[in-house]
């Protein structure tokens, strides 16, 4: 009766023979005196050396390392092979990795996810991982908080300052560089880490600390090296991390926290969150990056702050919020994170219109059945909302043709304005400036100008040239009611042509 093919992998620890299991040396004892068949993901070890003295015969897969660019093409094709020697070989295939089979280890993890359905039997035996040595040299206690991340595919998104970290697979100063950086965008570039080779491997053992800026300039960075970024303990980390965020707010909205905000509810900061919004698109408008950085953490707030009320009612929380938010996108965006194309930006937002109204769907909601001018939100800025339901309107075909069809059409709303102002009440009035005002905005739709911009611009305009005339009337020792409006429309004149030539 045939045996099943089986490969064993075995860990060869950080290099000091005198860590490595009795189980683990008799099995490569075994296989490289030849009882089996001795494979070793490289050569490059401190554990080689002694399988050397001991005259064990293996073969490696450094040759594949030199074949390929990419490391994940490198564990592709070291799990294939060892997968088809299992097959192909009568003896057991012992496969030994550096460190611990389990512990960064790629082409185990290939072979987890395979060997079975290719009817081989896997089996491991552990060894010393460079975390062992890691906690025994750098002096850390990994129930503080620790965190484990490749070295060659860091992103900032996983960094998290209040944990301690470890960074392994940091093979050379390019690598380095690449962590390094990716480390500046949370942590302030005079950090403090600590880069450590060959650990508690004799004679070659060497542990620096550095400022984070020169990490890349360590000298020594091979397999056997590592990074550690210890834990932050100073509010200028914490303070970095959205954790730190709900905490403060939920701190706030707490027994112990602020009254003004325990009393707040969504009714209440109804305003505010209209206001920084506002506030927002002034930073934008003034081209203020600064500025925006800040009103953008005051609206964040809002979103916090509306998130909390719910929380403690037990609605929602704001990771609802942030899951609800991703998933829309990545369900919205098909052709970044499907297979559906989309050739240009017209394509895309016919993509979303798509999914919106399959949505709907399957909420029970018949699109076709919507009024068309359903979906704008009723407390849009007057200006906004007029303008979206007139392109609304427009796109089924209700909408004069050309520019020239629309100047009459404010001409004629104005004359009944005025006409509503010699013979009417103060409703007809209302009502007839609400319709020239619709009007107006019909003709910057003619015109592709954003009539909210438009109205933006000349509200700017306004606050700048009256400010010129009361930065004037001051210079002259003059407050407003020691002046008349001769006076002052003379300035106004001036403040036209002194801006003007300010911005020209």
């Amino acid at each position: 009766m045939a045996t099943q093919p089986q490969i064993t992998v075995v860990g060869l620890g950080t290099g000091d023979e005198s860590q490595l299991t009795l189980g683990v040396w008799r099995k490569l004892q075994a296989a490289g005196k030849g009882d089996g068949a001795l494979y070793l993901r490289t050569k490059e070890h401190p554990m080689v050396s002694m399988l050397d003295h001991h005259g064990l015969r293996y073969q490696t897969f450094d040759a594949v390392y030199e074949a390929n660019d990419a490391f994940e093409s490198v564990y592709e094709q070291i799990a294939e092979e060892l997968i088809r020697l299992a097959k192909s070989t009568p003896s057991e295939i012992l496969y030994a990795v550096p460190g611990h089979p389990m512990v960064a280890e790629r082409t185990v993890q290939l072979l987890r996810e395979r060997c079975s359905a290719e009817h081989i039997v896997l089996a491991l035996l552990g060894g010393e991982s460079f975390l062992d040595q890691a906690f025994l040299r750098l002096g850390f206690d990994p129930i503080e908080g620790f965190q484990l991340l490749d070295g060659t595919s860091l992103a900032a998104s996983s960094l998290n300052p209040l944990m301690h970290t470890l960074i392994g697979q940091v093979y050379d100063a390019y690598t380095a560089s690449d962590v390094k950086l990716t480390l500046m965008e949370l942590y302030p570039d005079d950090y403090r880490v600590v880069v450590g080779h060959a650990l508690g491997v004799a004679g070659e053992e060497r542990v620096r600390e550095v400022p984070l800026y020169e990490l890349d300039r360590v000298e020594g960075f091979g397999n056997l090296s590592l990074v550690w970024v210890p834990r932050g303990t100073v509010d200028e980390l914490r303070n970095r991390t959205f954790t730190r965020l709900h905490e403060i707010v939920e701190i706030l909205r707490s027994p112990e926290g602020c009254p003004w905000d325990r009393e707040q509810t969504h009714a209440s900061l109804r305003k505010n969150l209209i206001e920084e919004a506002y506030e927002v698109l002034e930073t934008i408008d003034e081209d203020d990056p600064d500025h925006m950085c800040e009103e953008l953490g005051d609206l964040m707030l809002q979103i916090m702050l509306h998130s909390q009320i719910e929380a403690e009612a037990g609605t929602f929380t704001v990771y609802d919020v942030i899951q609800g938010l991703n998933e829309k996108l990545i369900r919205r965006h098909p052709h970044v994170f499907g297979t559906m194309k989309a050739d240009d930006a017209e394509e895309a937002l016919g993509n979303w219109q798509q999914i919106k109204a399959e949505e709907k769907r399957s909420k029970g909601i018949d699109p076709e059945a919507l009024p068309l001018l359903s979906g704008i939100p009723r407390e849009l800025p007057g200006l906004m909302k007029a303008y979206k339901l007139q392109k609304k309107a427009a796109s089924v075909g209700f909408d004069w043709s050309t520019l020239e069809q629309v100047m009459p059409v404010v001409e004629s709303e104005l004359a009944e304005l005025k006409e509503a102002i010699e013979r009417f009440g103060q409703a007809e009035r209302q009502e007839e400036l609400g319709d020239l005002l619709f009007a107006v905005v019909n003709l910057a739709r003619f015109l592709k100008v954003d009539p909210e911009e438009a109205m933006a611009d000349a509200n700017r305009k306004f606050f700048e040239r009256f400010g010129y005339i009361e930065s004037q009337l001051r210079l002259k020792g003059k407050q407003f009611d020691q002046t008349d409006l001769l006076e002052m429309e003379s300035l106004w004149q001036e403040a036209k042509k002194v801006l003007k030539n300010k911005r020209s």
